[in-house]
């Protein structure tokens, strides 16, 4: 593990102790799991970001496809 130091408020510290006693876990522990919960937060809403970004982008096809897939089938068997 990497030491680094953070400065955090006198109400931050305070809350984050308590927490970590209720939780039994170091206050050092407390903060890992909440850099890991903006870490995962951040993937997540990338991922979103690169998903809408390829929004019609391609074509698809005629956009009646969920109403009328049972016409477009039999267009294609005959």
């Amino acid at each position: 593990m990497i030491r680094t130091q953070i400065q955090l408020t006198e109400q931050q510290a305070g809350a984050l102790r308590e927490l970590a006693g209720r939780r039994g876990v170091s206050l050092a522990e407390l903060v890992r799991q909440g850099v890991e919960r903006v870490l995962a937060d951040n993937d997540r809403a990338e991922k979103r970001r690169r998903a809408l970004a390829v929004l019609g982008r391609y074509d698809v096809g005629p956009g009646d496809v969920s109403t009328n897939h049972d016409q477009y089938l039999a267009e294609d068997y005959v």
